[in-house]
């Protein structure tokens, strides 16, 4: 023991240190992390009852009972420490399913281990060697090999246990036991030839240290289970992203019959008025449940970091019309006044999300409009310019039911709806203003709220935007769909959907403008059908379909000689970039499913009526 009691001593600093820091900082309790701090403890136990070894050697001729006890606690402590550190080994190489299954096994096994070992090297005796007056004490005997051989077996089955997981022995968790096992070798030979020098202790204090500044550091920990718990949401969020586009795609499919043949319905010249008033109502619930469709398709896509901002340049006018426009249909024949003030000085054309622009604004006036029963709401935009930018000063502004002073922040909670026995009859999933603050947050923009309860509110928000000096966009395009078109020569359309509801609603919808159509229910009939020859002017293309999607029938299409067929992607895929996506494949347009009348006369003026 001698000079060797330097090692213990200094290790002895080190294990109070790695005890302190482990216990001061909070930490997930899982099965390792408490092994670990089994560990560090009986390591500190260790170090202590070493230095008492020294003590014990003095006092031996003396009190030799006093003695023995202490030098075969340390033996005990030897074979503690081994015991934990090989049951850390066997956990992190065995599965969590098996180890549930082993879990009750392992402890009867470990514990008759331990408490077996400690009763023989209690009973059996252990010699005291003393030469070179006191210069070197070391101890000797049956007691001290029964621990060494107890101890050559944990270490066989650590190496079993690596050996088992031969595989995963790259991962870090196996470089503490890397690191004791050849140590260890090395320090028993070294203390074979030099008893008196005390080495394993430092050793099991070494592979401690080491363990903790590689595995179990708290610290660490967290940020395992973190980046953990972030794999799990995200793929939480992927899975739900994934079955909100499936449900969007299966809502839309039966709305789009719904709107499409109310739309039909309202042009009948035959229906009673009271009717119409009922297909209205008709329509505007279909609308009502596709703006709930979409609005929880777009929060999923922003919290999914999914959502994208397109800038390009567009007509601040256009963007305004639309808007105007949109909120006149909402307020329909409601005793409400629009009032509406545009800077006229604003520039004509700047650089930006003019879609996500427009959804903002749309989802403020909305609200507005749901919840003013009669009075005014006010549109107001104005501007302010410094070098090439422009801030958008947008202001929206009620005489509805106001909001009280301690629920403004609760604003932007999504799904939130405040005082709900006063708005109970009002439809809406409380999304619009959270997914209007995260797209203001995407864009740079703020939003500022001021509200008076029982009085109505005004809703501010500013938002930079780059001027277009030199557009290369033409703003005299920015005019309205014509409400009629007018088809100038008899014109034939390919329909392809393999629902035949949606078949016959597009039927009836190009029957309404005087356009024939044929229809088929899968794509290789409509490949069959052009490579015989046939005709068509245009083609609407569902996408999902069974067997071969749409886009896989488009690039089938696509191979036959002289096929120059405008095809038009006909989906209820109407997630954000949906279309970018359609668009980027080749489809020569986009036309979202329930089928926007609007839309609809785009498309037939832009590709049927080219004369």
């Amino acid at each position: 023991m001698g000079t060797g009691i330097l090692f213990p001593a200094s290790a002895l600093l080190f294990s109070i240190l790695i005890v302190i820091l482990f216990f001061s900082k909070e930490h997930y309790k899982t099965v390792e992390t408490k092994l670990y701090g089994y560990l560090i403890i009986t390591n500190l136990i260790g170090l202590i009852i070493e230095l008492l070894c020294t003590f014990a050697s003095y006092i031996y001729k003396t009190n030799p009972i006093l003695s023995v006890l202490i030098l075969k606690l340390y033996l005990v402590y030897i074979i503690t420490w081994a015991l934990l550190f090989t049951v850390y080994v066997y956990y992190i190489s065995t599965s969590p399913e098996k180890m549930v299954k082993r879990a009750r096994g392992g402890i009867i096994i470990s514990s008759s281990f331990w408490l077996f070992s400690v009763i023989m090297i209690f009973v059996l005796p252990i010699d005291v060697i003393i030469q070179n007056n006191f210069q070197t004490r070391y101890t000797a005997g049956p007691s001290v090999d029964f621990t060494y051989f107890m101890s050559f077996v944990l270490v066989i089955v650590m190496i079993y246990c690596l050996l088992k997981n031969i595989k995963n022995s790259k991962n870090k968790k196996y470089v503490p036991l890397f690191v004791f096992l050849n140590l260890g070798f090395v320090g028993m030979i070294f203390q074979k030839f030099n008893p008196s020098i005390l080495l394993m202790t430092y050793i099991e204090t070494f592979v401690s240290v080491l363990m903790y500044h590689t595995i179990e550091n708290p610290d660490v920990r967290m940020i395992e289970q973190l980046n953990i718990a972030r794999d799990q949401a995200d793929k939480a969020n992927r899975a739900k992203t994934e079955f909100l586009s499936n449900m969007s795609h299966e809502i839309r499919t039966p709305l789009n019959a719904i709107v499409g043949f109310s739309n039909l319905l309202l042009e009948d010249k035959n229906l009673p008025d009271a009717s119409k008033d009922e297909v209205k109502d008709i329509i505007m619930a279909s609308d009502n449940l596709l703006e709930i469709v979409n609005g929880i398709l777009d929060i999923s896509k922003i919290e999914a970091n999914k959502m994208e901002i397109e800038d390009k340049e567009y007509g601040i006018k256009k963007v305004i019309d639309e808007l105007v426009k949109l909120t006149k249909g909402r307020i329909a024949e409601k005793p409400i006044e629009f009032k509406v003030s545009i800077d006229e000085t604003i520039p004509p054309v700047l650089y930006g999300d003019a879609q996500k622009i427009k959804q903002i604004c749309v989802n403020i006036l909305t609200n507005a409009v749901k919840y003013t029963k009669e009075g005014w709401i006010e549109l107001k935009i104005n501007h302010v310019v410094k070098d090439d930018i422009c801030r958008l000063i947008i202001s929206v502004e009620d005489t509805g039911i106001g909001i009280k002073e301690g629920n403004i922040n609760r604003l932007f909670d999504k799904f939130d709806r405040l005082d709900i026995s006063n708005t109970a009859t009002i439809e809406g999933t409380g999304l619009g203003l959270a997914i209007t603050k995260k797209l203001l947050d995407l864009m740079g923009g703020k939003i500022v709220v001021q509200s008076v309860f029982g009085k109505g509110s005004r809703f501010t928000i500013s938002l930079d935007q780059k001027i277009v000096k030199n557009p290369t966009i033409k703003l005299d395009e920015d005019v309205k769909v014509e409400a009629k078109v007018q088809i100038s020569s008899e014109k034939l359309v390919l329909i392809v959907d393999d629902n035949k509801i949606n078949l016959k609603v597009a039927e009836r919808l190009l029957d309404s403008y005087g356009i024939k159509s044929v229809s088929v229910d899968n794509g290789y009939a409509a490949i069959e059908k052009i490579k015989n020859g046939e005709k068509y002017d245009l083609i609407l293309m569902d996408d999902m379909m069974p067997k071969l999607s749409g886009t896989e029938t488009f690039h089938e299409l696509e191979k036959i000689p002289n096929f120059k067929i405008p095809v038009i992607a006909l989906t209820a895929n109407a997630l954000t970039g949906e279309k970018e996506k359609y668009l980027a494949e080749g489809f020569n347009d986009y036309l979202a499913k329930p089928i926007d009348k609007e839309e609809l006369n785009r498309i037939i003026n832009k590709y049927l009526n080219q004369e």
